[in-house]
């Protein structure tokens, strides 16, 4: 007779308590735990050796089964399936693993797409692309066996120095929340059964960092944490059901958030009701001890992340191995917080359905990467993503006929600069780079890793011009320089074929991510945000030729680019755009496809501005009293939600259903009528804006209440209806109770924070009240 844990029509909860009756503290332990794929294989294939000697406890997670070595899609079903088939068949209680991967732009793992880095797909103001985008990475990582997925990045970020900007979703709370939760409802669908495990990351504040520098303290006070930090974790965990967290690297008042009691168990789970697990981020509970010295030695740093709620050590075992178990045996730690974590790993592998369907179809893994329609997906990604920030005298779209384009520039025709820090590439040559030089983080190493075969076909924007162009029109290339280094040797090639050209495409940025020598990505943060190297002065070597310019940035953060948008004609941003970005940018430079991202962080013009943001408080974004530092504005060079157009949209009819609201009537509708009154097809985000004023606590000049990318034929109009909550106009007070206050509520309308096309407001009415949170503004679209 089998047990009852094994008795699928039992429930969830019987299932893991009688597993957890018959588990060893050994088996428990194990967990807890995770191991790095290669630590189980000899020369990329399975070691049943290795395997017995690691797992004969079984194991909780499998770390980067595709993502850390050089499997293709069906070798990595094979490895996952002999992975499964040792821990049923060798293990005493037969408990599959639960195989984690990384997908910030896609599933990062041979064979992949590739789509536009998160900083780009914030850009697309499209939240139902976002879901479309992750429903991809689950497909493909649940066709080899991955069923956690760790993403998407919740962080919020007003730092573009931080090395890490180009993994978020922006600055603003709202855009980071809806983004974020559409991407969770991707990966997750509405039963994990179907779906793969979401990781909201990083438990919190961590895009906050001082000096913009990776892992350091967040100084963050408690209402803004709530309000703005914590904003889109609270959503995707009760709008979403988030099925997992991973705590940030730094520390929020002294206390480093894997030992935060008050975060991971006092707001978390009895506040939130929370009910997934908490994964700790790689080498976390390690750097407890070694890090930030809160504690003298392993296995206190180990009691410490486990007692807060940290349930599994990544990427491998260290600190929940061998120190935990001595923890146990001496009594040291309470029993019952090695069972709550072991029942919370427990309760997911049976939501997931591991112990039913352990075992993948090898056959299917490759007909489901990479596919034509994957492709096209991050194609219209790769064109809704684009921004463009200047086009003066309409110098763009060109006409495909010119007799000569001049392409010029490091990114112009750079495969490996088209993507994003945590593509498959990047990690292959991080660990690589870890191997050869400086294992930092003193964690197992692959031993027959090769940076071989390690790319998508990825179009470069040179392809993608070459293919656009006509026939008849010469398109001349020359580099010029490197992303960093100081050379100008290309400069005299670049300049020459500029001459000969009638217009001249400067394409310049970042190199992403995680190695030296990269410019953007995980612990690549910077000092200044000016164009690294000399590429700067590759432009103005260009400009002065006297042929129009081009600027396309192939980047991972804000530039501050104050001459270039002074002098140059026409700019576009594009972000680090992916395997099929050439062919968008292409579209966007000759006009097939007419931009209509919105910027979803503020540019500076100068890193001496930091923080700028648009939602900043009635005595902050200037200084009192004269307004602007003695050098410069302080405005931004180019504000939150900005993104010009190839043709022009009016705003009429702001309409708001009452003037006067209370907390009984639970809603307000507020319409507008968009009308494209232009020449050519568009899209346009209309962004919502609320301000209220004469509350008990300031609030923001302007907070993003929603937003709804539409396009419009030339002529046609439609009309846009946000139904707001009142509940959404509630903040903490000054006992920091989340509470909805009477007075009024500034409404605007607009093309961007700046660009305010329209402006009414209504009034709260009746008492102060204390309220439950409502995230999400629906909006719907109607035909005039």
């Amino acid at each position: 007779m089998k047990p009852l844990y094994l008795d699928s029509t039992q429930s969830v909860e019987k299932r893991v308590e009688d597993l957890l009756q018959q588990m060893t503290i050994e088996e428990k332990v194990a967990q807890l735990n995770s191991i790095w794929v290669y630590e189980i294989l000899d020369d990329m294939k399975f070691s049943f050796d290795k395997a017995k000697r690691l797992m004969s406890y079984g194991i909780g997670q499998i770390t980067r089964l595709g993502g850390a070595s050089n499997l293709s899609p069906r070798e990595t079903v094979r490895i996952a399936n002999q992975i499964q088939k040792f821990l049923i068949e060798n293990t005493r209680l037969g408990i599959p693993a639960l195989i984690h991967e990384e997908s910030c732009s896609g599933y990062t793992a041979k064979g992949a797409t590739i789509f536009p880095q998160t900083i780009g797909v914030a850009s697309t103001w499209n939240n139902e692309i976002v879901e479309k985008m992750a429903s991809v990475i689950r497909e493909q990582m649940k066709a080899v066996g991955a069923r956690q997925a760790l993403a998407p990045l919740l962080d919020i970020t007003r730092d573009p120095r931080w090395g890490r900007t180009e993994e978020t979703f922006g600055e603003d709370p709202y855009l980071v929340m809806r983004m974020g939760v559409s991407y969770i409802r991707g990966l997750q669908t509405e039963s994990l059964r179907e779906g793969i495990v979401a990781t909201g990351k990083h438990f919190v504040g961590y895009g906050n960092s001082e000096g913009g520098m990776n892992w350091a303290p967040a100084h963050i006070p408690e209402r803004e944490l709530r309000e703005v930090f914590l904003y889109p974790f609270e959503a995707a965990v009760k709008e979403a059901k988030l099925s997992s967290i991973m705590p940030g690297y730094h520390e929020l008042d002294g206390v480093p958030c894997h030992k935060s009691k008050k975060l991971l168990n006092d707001i978390l789970r009895k506040d939130w009701g929370f009910e997934g697990i908490v994964v700790s981020d790689y080498f976390a509970i390690s750097q407890l001890y070694e890090y930030h010295h809160v504690t003298s030695d392993k296995k206190g740093a180990a009691k410490l992340a486990l007692e807060a709620g940290v349930d599994v050590e990544l990427p491998s075992t260290d600190y929940y191995g061998l120190p935990l178990r001595e923890l146990i045996e001496s009594g040291e730690i309470d029993i019952d917080f090695v069972n709550e974590a072991v029942k919370r790993v427990l309760k997911i592998k049976f939501e997931l359905g591991l112990f039913e369907n352990p075992y993948i179809n090898e056959e299917k893994a490759v007909e489901i990467f990479d596919t034509n329609e994957q492709r096209e997906l991050a194609y219209k990604i790769a064109q809704e993503s684009i921004v463009l920030l200047k086009n003066e005298n309409n110098l763009l779209p060109l006409k495909k006929d010119l007799k000569s384009i001049a392409v010029i520039g490091p990114n112009a025709d750079s495969i490996r600069n088209m993507i994003g820090d945590y593509a498959y590439p990047c990690h292959i040559e991080s660990l690589l780079e870890m191997r050869e030089t400086d294992n930092v983080f003193n964690t197992p190493l692959p031993e027959s890793l090769e940076a071989k075969d390690i790319y998508v076909p990825i179009v470069t924007v040179l392809q993608g011009i070459k293919a656009k162009a006509s026939s008849n029109t010469e398109v001349l290339y020359a580099k010029g320089c490197d992303v960093l280094n100081n050379s100008k040797d290309g400069f005299k090639e670049a300049v020459e074929i500029a001459k000969q050209a009638d217009v001249a495409v400067v394409v310049v940025g970042d190199k992403s991510g995680l190695t030296d020598g990269c410019t953007s990505g995980e612990s690549r943060d910077r000092a200044d945000l000016n164009l690294p190297g000399v590429q700067e002065e590759l432009i103005k070597a260009v400009y002065e030729t006297g042929t129009p310019v081009i600027v396309v940035l192939i980047n991972g953060r804000p530039m501050s680019i104050s001459w270039i948008a002074e002098k140059i004609p026409a700019i576009i941003e594009a972000w680090l755009p992916g395997e099929e970005g050439g062919r968008a940018v292409a579209d966007v430079i000759f006009g097939d496809y007419n931009p209509g991202g919105k910027l979803p962080i503020s540019i500076p013009q100068s890193v001496g501005q930091l923080p700028v943001y648009y939602y900043h408080k009635p005595s902050g974004g200037r200084s009192h009293w004269k307004g602007d530092y003695v050098e410069l504005s302080t405005k931004p060079l180019y504000p939150f939600g900005y993104g010009l157009s190839y043709t022009e949209f009016s705003y009429t009819n702001l309409n708001i259903s009452n003037r006067k609201v209370s907390l009984r009537d639970r809603m307000v509708e507020i319409s507008v009528d968009i009308k494209n009154t232009g020449t050519l097809k568009g899209d346009e985000v209309v962004q919502l804006y609320i301000h209220q004023e004469a509350l008990s606590v300031t609030r923001p000049v302007k907070e993003l209440k929603g937003f709804k990318r539409i396009t419009l034929d030339a002529g046609e109009e439609k009309t846009v209806i946000f139904k707001l909550s009142i509940e959404q106009l509630g903040f903490y007070d000054e006992n920091m109770e989340y509470v909805v206050e009477p007075g009024r509520v500034d409404v605007m309308i607009g093309s961007s924070s700046e660009d305010i096309r329209l402006r009414d407001y209504f009034e709260i009415v009746g008492e102060k009240e204390k309220v439950a949170k409502k995230f999400i503004t629906e909006v719907r679209v109607e035909n005039k």
